[in-house]
C-alpha cells in the first residue's frame, strides 16, 4: 500500500497530468485535492490528446476510482461538459467517479466577479484565468459558500443564492455598473447540471478512509505548483488554494500520517503563466526557443508561457517545503540541441549572494540569478525509455540537479506521450 501525492514543484504546468496518468494504473484511488477548472492537465496516449480540468488524470489508465476532493472548487457546467467529453471517448465513469459533498461550487457570479475585478485592476492585474476560482474561495472562507451537497436540495440552494445575491447585486449595480443577477435564472441554468452530477456526489472522506483501512493505494493529484501556493508562493501572484503536500491532506480528508511518498514534478527548465516575479526568465532568443520547442502555451487559456532556465534555488525551497522524497523530470527532450545549459544555483540580492529562496516579494523581484553552465547535447533524446541510452551530458545534467537538491529522480519524461518515459 502507498499513499503518494504528486506536487508541482514550480509555477505549475510541469506535466503532472502525464505522470498521474502513468502512475494511476497501479492506484486504487486517484484524488484531485485543490484548484478548479483553471488548471489544464494534458494527456497524450494512443495518438490521442485530451485536456482534463477537473476530473482526475487517472480516469484513462487502469480502473482506479477517481475522486474530486473537498478542497476543489467546482464549476458544475464545466464539469458536466468534461464528463460528456470523457464518455464520448468511450470511458465510463459509472461506479468509479465520486465528487465530495463538501467541495464548494463556482457559480456564474463568481466568474463574473473574477473578470470584473481583473479588468478593474488594469495594469496591476494578477493574471487569473477568469473562471471564478478566487471569488469561489473567497465565498468559502467568508462562510457564504455553496457546497455540492447544497445542490441536492433546491430549496436550500435557492435560499443561499438569494442571500448571496443581495451583496453581489449591490456591488454589480453600484461599483461595476453592471446588470444585476436573478436567483431563478441561476437556478434554471444549474438544473440540468445538477441532475447529471447528483449520482456522483457522496461522502468521499469516508470513502478514502475505508480505502486506507483496507490497505488500498491512493494517488493524490495537485493542480498548479508550489510557487503558486497562497501561503508559500510568490504572493499575491498566486492561486487561491494550497497545491502542496499539506494541501493534499486538507483537500482530501486524508491524514498526514498516511502520506509515505511525496513526488515533486519539475521541468528541465522553468515556465510561468501570468504576472509575478520570475528570476530566471529569458526575454531573448533562448526564451523563445524554449517556448517553441516546449509548446509552452496554456492548456486552459492558450496564453504563451514565460520561459527561463531551471531555478534550483526555488526548487530546493519547494523540495524542503513539501518534504519531497522522489522527483520527476519532465520535458527533458526540449533541451536537445543546446551547446550549453544553464541552471540557477544562487541569487544575488542587493549585492549579497544566497542560495535561500526569499519570502519577500521585493527580494524575489530583485533577485539576480547566479548560473552554473553545463554542457548540452546535440542528438535527440525524444522518446528514449532507457537511462543508458541518454547522452552522458544529459545524465550529468540530471545528476547535477539531484546532487544540489539531495533527492533522486525516479521518472524522466522524454516526450509528451505516456510511453515516452524512463522509469528508474
Amino acid at each position: 500500500m502507498s499513499t503518494r501525492v504528486v506536487i508541482g514543484a514550480q509555477w505549475g504546468d510541469e506535466g503532472k497530468g502525464k505522470i498521474v496518468d502513468l502512475l494511476s494504473d497501479k492506484a486504487d484511488y486517484v484524488v484531485r485535492f485543490q484548484g478548479g477548472a483553471n488548471a489544464g492537465h494534458t494527456l497524450k496516449f494512443d495518438d490521442k490528446k485530451f485536456v482534463l480540468h477537473l476530473i482526475p488524470s487517472g480516469i484513462f489508465n487502469g480502473d482506479a476510482d477517481c475522486v474530486i476532493g473537498n478542497g476543489v472548487v467546482i464549476d458544475p457546467l464545466a464539469l458536466v461538459k468534461e464528463i460528456k467529453d470523457v464518455q464520448d471517448m468511450g470511458f465510463s465513469l459509472d461506479g468509479r467517479f465520486f465528487i465530495s459533498q463538501t467541495a464548494h461550487v463556482i457559480l456564474p457570479y463568481h466568474r463574473l466577479l473574477d473578470q470584473l475585478k481583473e479588468k478593474r485592476r488594469g495594469g496591476d492585474a494578477i493574471g487569473t484565468t477568469g473562471r471564478g476560482i478566487g471569488p469561489a474561495y473567497v465565498s468559502k472562507v467568508s462562510r457564504v459558500g455553496i457546497r455540492m451537497v447544497d445542490l441536492l436540495d433546491r430549496d436550500i440552494l435557492r435560499q443561499k443564492i438569494d442571500q448571496n445575491l443581495k451583496d453581489i447585486n449591490f456591488a454589480l449595480e453600484n461599483l461595476y455598473e453592471e446588470p444585476i443577477l436573478k436567483t431563478e435564472e441561476l437556478m434554471d441554468e444549474l438544473e440540468s447540471a445538477i441532475q447529471t452530477l447528483e449520482p456522483f456526489i457522496c461522502n468521499t472522506t469516508n470513502l478514502l478512509h475505508e480505502g486506507l483501512k483496507n490497505k488500498k493505494s491512493v494517488l493524490l493529484e495537485g493542480a498548479q505548483g508550489t510557487l503558486l501556493d497562497v501561503d508559500h508562493g510568490t504572493y499575491p501572484y498566486v492561486t487561491s488554494s494550497s497545491p502542496t503536500a499539506g494541501g493534499a491532506c486538507t483537500g482530501s480528508g486524508i491524514p498526514p500520517t498516511a502520506l509515505n511518498k511525496v513526488m515533486g514534478i519539475t521541468k528541465a527548465y522553468c515556465t510561468r503563466v501570468g504576472n509575478g516575479p520570475f528570476p530566471t526568465e529569458l526575454h531573448e532568443e533562448t526564451g523563445e526557443k524554449l517556448r517553441e520547442k516546449g509548446a509552452e502555451f496554456g492548456a486552459t487559456t492558450g496564453r504563451p508561457r514565460r520561459c527561463g532556465w531551471l531555478d534550483l534555488v526555488a526548487l530546493k525551497y519547494v523540495v524542503q517545503l513539501n518534504g519531497m522524497n522522489e522527483l520527476t523530470l519532465t520535458k527533458m527532450d526540449v533541451m536537445d540541441g543546446f551547446d550549453e545549459i544553464k541552471v540557477c544555483t544562487g541569487y544575488k540580492i542587493n549585492g549579497e549572494e544566497t542560495d535561500v529562496f526569499p519570502l519577500s516579494l521585493d527580494d524575489v523581484e530583485a533577485a539576480e540569478p547566479v548560473y552554473t553552465a553545463l554542457p548540452g547535447w546535440k542528438n535527440s533524446i525524444r522518446g528514449v525509455t532507457d537511462w543508458n541510452k541518454l547522452p552522458s551530458t544529459a545524465q550529468s545534467y540530471i545528476r547535477f540537479i539531484e546532487e544540489y537538491l539531495g533527492v533522486k529522480f525516479t521518472i524522466i519524461s522524454t516526450g509528451p506521450k505516456r510511453s515516452e518515459t524512463i522509469v528508474l
